[in-house]
């Protein structure tokens, strides 16, 4: 059984993914490039652990061992351990050299997971100077900490060994892992695109406001509306996603960027992390 990770990018989703980790007794590696995004991210972990500690879901000391699990780093020499897990920018290219990186301090028997909500794991893993066996998608959802699904993505080349591997890892996690085959969005993000897309078309043609479509959707059973969780995901990031999944299935137009998302990206109006998207955060 594995007992070391390394998660690469401290933002929301990796701050949430190191949290999980620890959390579940895994010596935890939490590394960014950027001092401030390494303050913001242990920052959100000790806000999120203080709060189920004010539920009574954790003790006060439990919450101080979870923390003494993870490293916070922006030396990336510091990232060796069983499990590579990136959560950075949807951008292949940023994701290969990254990963190349850490294949020359790593050992031959590390696992590469990537985070990628819509990228294709087996391109990912063509452009890595490791045997693409070794290479997984690890798709966890926002927030990481509470949401229970993990999909778990096999490339044409990723091996049986190493699926299995980060499988067991998720349920070990506490989480709910589904098996999935590389293909664009892989399951959830190919159906959710239009959860987003419709309601901001309803909000374009000015059906209903942003704030009414969500409060009904809510009341629909959802746990967030579509803007509520945008601005959580981050406009950046859920229009990359969009884009990803537009290009794969050559421009069809069921899966055409918005304006009104891609307006506020232009404008960096990301949602929550900026503390302006479809609605004002404090």
């Amino acid at each position: 059984m594995m007992d070391s990770i390394a998660v690469c990018g401290a933002g929301t989703m990796g701050a949430g993914i190191a949290q999980v980790a620890a959390a579940n007794g895994f010596t935890t590696i939490l590394f960014d490039i950027q001092q401030p995004g390494l303050d913001k991210a242990r920052a959100q972990i000790e806000k999120s652990l203080s709060a189920a500690v004010d539920k009574g879901k954790l003790t006060a000391a439990a919450k101080e061992e979870i923390l003494q699990r993870i490293t916070f780093t922006d030396a990336i020499e510091n990232c060796v351990a069983e499990v590579i897990i990136e959560a950075i920018v949807e951008r292949i290219t940023a994701k290969t050299a990254l990963f190349n990186q850490l294949a020359e301090i790593n050992s031959p028997d590390t696992i590469f997971a990537t985070n990628t909500s819509s990228l294709s794991v087996s391109e990912l893993a063509s452009g890595i100077n490791v045997n693409p066996s070794r290479v997984v998608g690890m798709h966890f959802f926002n927030p990481a900490h509470l949401m229970k699904l993990v999909e778990v993505v096999s490339g044409k080349d990723t091996a049986p060994e190493t699926a299995d591997a980060i499988y067991e890892l998720a349920v070990a996690m506490g989480k709910i892992p589904v098996r999935v085959k590389d293909s664009p969005g892989f399951i959830v993000n190919r159906v959710a695109r239009h959860y987003y897309l419709e309601a901001m078309l309803l909000a374009e043609q000015r059906v209903a406001d942003f704030s009414a479509i969500d409060q009904l959707l809510e009341n629909a059973g959802f746990k967030m509306g579509p803007f509520a969780l945008m601005d959580l995901i981050g406009n950046d990031i859920n229009l990359a996603v969009t884009q990803s999944l537009y290009d794969a299935f050559n421009q069809a137009h069921r899966f055409k960027p918005n304006t009104l998302q891609e307006q506020r990206v232009k404008d960096g109006k990301l949602g929550r992390k900026t503390g302006l998207g479809f609605y004002r955060y404090e």
